[in-house]
């Protein structure tokens, strides 16, 4: 059935000659409009008329509300699209003719309101009061905050179901997208159906009938047809199919299936075909997130009346010149077509626009807190002593790696302005980034200045203690060291030191005595005051919020301490920029020389056994093992082993000749640190843990490591598992026991893990699997989401570094654009409203 167009063109020929009065059809225009654009819909038509048909239902579908100029207006662009439409199909000889009828048309309408515009092809806005009822409200008088039931549709009980959501206003529901669509677009006759395919039909209802099973449940089958054949749709609840009763003609959308040797559908999203738009069937159809009783169709609908209502009337902050440059559509726009695309076209270019806007508001907003930082106070720039720095490279017992060496220059270099720094240096487990901290703390004590370091537990916070000291007492022994007089004093302040001593260095740290100090958040406690704090670490920056860190910096006076944060999580590229966009970044990837690479090996439930005797081998040849379990606690819904009773099975009954120790988050520290101790000193030779143990822990006669129900962690929690072995000379594995019921997903990540030792392309693929919400377990205090997207968009994010870094540039206070500070302001303080 093609697209009838001559029929339309004829209609709208009669109306225009008609002066306009909306009589030539019964019950007016729109009525004829409302069935020719659901007709048009169901007939395949081309791209050129699908644009076609999308024009008449945007201008002509509320013809009968305009004033008779705005009639006239509307009539006369979509006789312009009939005529591109004529023209696209029509041979090369035909189109000056079709031409000249256009213009007969065009003469008509122009005789009967020779007042209006003549340029058929200058489309107003759809704001335009041309078109609109009535004048809509300036953008300065829209209210995105208002409730949803401010809007035309949407009532109480309608805006209670959403507010489970979390959504209340008119701005949060604009914004509340869809997470994918369903493709209905494409319509085929009952006769072309395929099995297993998602398809859409036109059908009339021939027959309804309903039984009930044995337990009481409603089947409905519903016997549709058109004039290729029969189809059975089958449905589950009498109450969803009411309206559909024979003769009514329906649009029905779902996966065909087979049942006794014919096809049917089961529980299809259905619509009537008389409607004036579809919203759950014949079109590419939004699926949101819900919750409780709030079902697909009713959401729809509401976002359906807000975004009609509003995102007409949404502002839109992003300067022209950057949407010109980077070709994106208004923001308008881009949320009408995120929500309800006419095509699969449509809605990647609003994905892209949305995308780009989460990016680049992102990007302003961590360059606005980088100047607050830098602007705020001065910091004391620490000029490098190249022969000092040669000492402390010759003191160190190992080579540095190539990374290392770009690290160290970066920090230096960092170190030698007066704006403070703020760097993140990410290393893979055992990448040596203690060192590259090391050094900067040696360029900072070297011009006179105190530094701290801050980990995140007391564990690490003494190996820190440990390993620097070491570094310091070796350096101290150079020629050049003791020229200067450099012997620095390292002090410790976590949960084990003593109240005695930690107020006599507390009274060091204040004086001045104290070069360096490492510690836990003791550091940070109201008694600690530094005398000239002149570097900040922190270790394991991920794990310390906002306030802790901020709080360390406010630890000095008249200036601003650099900033060096340190990760051994590998981050994928687009997240760093997100997550720490307003911070320089340093990679380390390569291995210090000599260490070698983990063994990786997946075992089957049935091989058990076989790890058992591998990590008995192990001990007996002096070393140490850990066992990880993924619980502290038997769980209903998981069926992991829970690390305390396992630590007594395998005490009683695998490993009784073995000291075995337990390690589980619900300890209280002094215990746990008591626990990790006494393994590090090789009191015990076997560790059973949960994941406490991810981060930290440097067991060097540790080379096995068995992680219980491996499937259930993610890619970069089983990396930082596997980084807890193979820190010592001797070779080193990790075993992989799977869970008995293996998910596609699980048994994907355990094959990734067994090749590859690279964390940072584990990293990107469990980004990949896992989204950034859940990549380190938690969210990420103070981090904007990223509702729209995703792990492709790197060219995307840095395109938006791009605009949004030379926009900076050129106006730091957005003076000149008070949208765009205005929702920079917006989204990084409260989130979600268009005010």
């Amino acid at each position: 059935m093609p697209v009838d167009i001559e029929k339309l063109e004829k209609i709208l020929k009669s109306e225009a000659a008609n002066n306009y009065q909306n009589r030539i059809v019964m019950g007016g225009l729109e009525g004829f409009i409302g069935n020719w654009v659901n007709k048009s819909r169901f007939s395949n038509p081309s791209s050129m008329e699908a644009r076609l048909i999308e024009r008449v239902s945007e201008r002509l579908i509320d013809y009968g509300s305009y004033t008779q100029a705005g009639r006239a207006q509307a009539i006369r662009e979509v006789v312009e699209a009939i005529v591109q439409v004529r023209q696209s199909n029509a041979p090369n000889q035909e189109k000056a003719p079709i031409k000249q009828a256009a213009q007969k048309i065009s003469q008509i309408v122009e005789k009967a309101l020779p007042s209006i515009p003549p340029n058929p092809l200058q489309i107003p806005d759809k704001g335009s009061t041309t078109l609109e009822k009535k004048p809509p409200a300036s953008v300065g008088n829209v209210d995105f905050n208002a409730p949803l039931t401010s809007v035309k549709g949407v009532g109480e009980g309608s805006a209670r179901l959403m507010e489970l959501l979390g959504v209340t206003t008119v701005g949060q529901a604009l914004y509340y997208f869809p997470f994918r669509h369903e493709d209905f677009s494409s319509f085929r006759k009952i006769s072309e159906l395929i099995i297993n395919q998602v398809e859409s039909v036109l059908v009339q209802v021939v027959d309804k009938t309903v039984t009930r099973t044995r337990n009481g449940k409603e089947i409905v089958e519903v016997l549709v047809s058109d004039e290729t054949g029969m189809l059975r749709t089958i449905f589950f609840n009498q109450k969803m199919v009411y309206q559909l009763k024979p003769g009514v003609r329906v649009v029905l959308s779902g996966r065909v299936e087979r049942r006794e040797n014919t096809i049917c559908f089961k529980s299809p999203q259905f619509e009537l075909a008389d409607k004036q738009e579809l919203l759950n069937t014949g079109r590419l159809v939004p699926v949101y997130s819900v919750t409780g009783n709030l079902k697909q169709p009713t959401i729809r609908r509401i976002i359906k009346n807000v975004v009609d209502q509003y995102a007409p009337k949404v502002p839109d902050h992003l300067p022209a010149d950057i949407k010109s440059r980077q070709r994106l559509p208004d923001l308008s726009v881009s949320i009408q077509n995120y929500h309800y695309p006419a095509d699969l076209e449509a809605r990647e270019k609003a994905r892209r626009r949305l995308a780009f806007d989460e990016f680049f508001l992102i990007q302003m907003g961590v360059l606005t807190k980088r100047r607050e930082w830098q602007d705020e106070r001065p910091a004391i720039a620490m000029r490098p002593d190249p022969g000092l720095l040669d000492s402390w490279y010759n003191s160190l017992p190992f080579a540095l790696t190539d990374d290392q060496k770009k690290a160290i220059l970066s920090i230096l270099a960092d170190l030698n302005k007066d704006k403070p720094m703020r760097r993140l240096v990410q290393g893979d487990v055992g990448s040596g980034k203690t060192v590259v901290a090391a050094t900067a703390l040696l360029a900072t004590i070297a011009n006179g200045y105190q530094g701290v370091m801050m980990a995140p537990t007391q564990i690490l916070a003494e190996q820190h203690f440990k390993g620097l000291t070491a570094l310091f007492s070796k350096f101290a022994e150079s020629d050049a060291a003791k020229a200067r007089g450099l012997t620095p004093r390292i002090a410790l302040l976590s949960g084990s030191v003593k109240k005695k001593d930690k107020e006599n260095t507390y009274v060091e740290i204040a004086e001045g005595s104290v070069d360096i100090v490492i510690g836990t958040t003791a550091i940070i406690q109201e008694g600690v005051t530094f005398n000239k704090l002149g570097l900040a670490i922190t270790d394991e920056q991920h794990r310390f919020g906002v306030v802790q860190r901020s709080t360390l910096r406010d630890k000095t006076n008249a200036t601003n301490p650099h900033v060096l944060t340190m990760t051994a999580t590998p981050i994928p590229r687009s997240l760093s920029l997100t997550i720490y966009g307003d911070l320089d970044i340093s990679v380390i990837k390569e291995k210090p020389p000599g260490r070698k690479d983990i063994k990786t090996k997946w075992v089957m439930p049935d091989e058990r056994q076989r790890a058992y005797d591998f990590i008995r081998k192990q001990v007996n040849a002096g070393h140490q093992a850990f066992i990880i379990c993924p619980l502290v606690e038997e769980s209903e819904n998981l069926e992991a082993k829970a690390a305390i009773d396992e630590h007594a099975r395998l005490k009683r009954e695998v490993f009784p000749e073995f000291e075995l120790a337990l390690l589980h988050g619900r300890m209280r520290p002094a215990e746990k640190d008591r626990i990790m101790l006494e393994f590090r000193e090789k009191q015990h030779h076997i560790l059973v843990a949960t994941s406490v143990i991810e981060v930290g822990i440097d067991i060097p006669n540790a080379t096995v490591i068995l992680i219980e129900g491996a499937d259930r962690f993610g890619l970069a929690q089983l990396h930082q598992f596997r980084g807890r072995v193979g820190r010592g000379d001797a070779q080193s594995t990790c075993l992989l026991l799977g869970s008995d019921d293996l998910s596609e997903a699980g048994t994907q990540r355990l094959r990734i893990i067994e090749q590859s030792n690279d964390g940072f392309f584990l990293a990107e693929q469990d980004l990949k699997m896992r989204g950034p919400g859940e990549f380190f377990g938690t969210r990420q205090s103070g981090v904007p989401d990223l509702r729209v997207a995703g792990l492709g968009d790197t060219d995307l994010l840095e395109l938006a570094r791009e605009e949004a870094n030379a926009l900076f540039q050129r106006d730091p206070n957005l003076l000149q654009y008070p949208l765009l500070l205005g929702k920079v302001a917006q989204l990084w303080n409260t989130e979600g409203d268009l005010s």
